[in-house]
């Protein structure tokens, strides 16, 4: 799942738009690279039962960070994110809903050099396709 949901952001033009494919990462964004940058975070994930067992459909929350230099740049960024995976279904992707919302700064000491955050929260109902 962590593949596509990457590789689904990455092949958005409208995400592209604010910033190279190469910016969008999981867990961290890397030491020197400047921003725009989108992080991504899995929040939880947990797979299905029946009284069978496994029913090979996986629940997942994920956070997608949005950091631009200006409030408007992380705006701009999460409308973009946003309006590609709300609502989304295709490849294993059952569905990807839009759940919450949070604007932030991240912290640090030079007030200057504080990014912008704009933090995005979805649902992801998933089920891995087999050939």
């Amino acid at each position: 799942m962590e593949e596509a949901f990457r590789a689904l952001l990455q092949g958005s033009a409208a995400v592209t738009a604010h910033l190279p494919a190469r910016a969008i990462n999981w867990g961290a964004h890397p030491q020197g690279m400047g921003l725009p940058a989108l992080v991504i975070t899995l929040i939880s994930e947990a797979e299905g039962l029946t009284m069978m067992g496994p029913d090979g459909l996986s629940e997942a929350r994920l956070q997608v960070d949005c950091y631009a230099l200006t409030a408007r740049g992380a705006k701009d960024l999460s409308r973009a994110v946003r309006q590609i995976l709300h609502g989304y279904r295709g490849g294993g992707f059952r569905l990807i809903t839009h759940v919450a919302s949070r604007d932030s700064r991240s912290g640090g000491t030079n007030e200057a050099e504080r990014p912008f955050r704009s933090s995005l929260d979805f649902i992801t109902a998933w089920r891995a396709e087999h050939a």
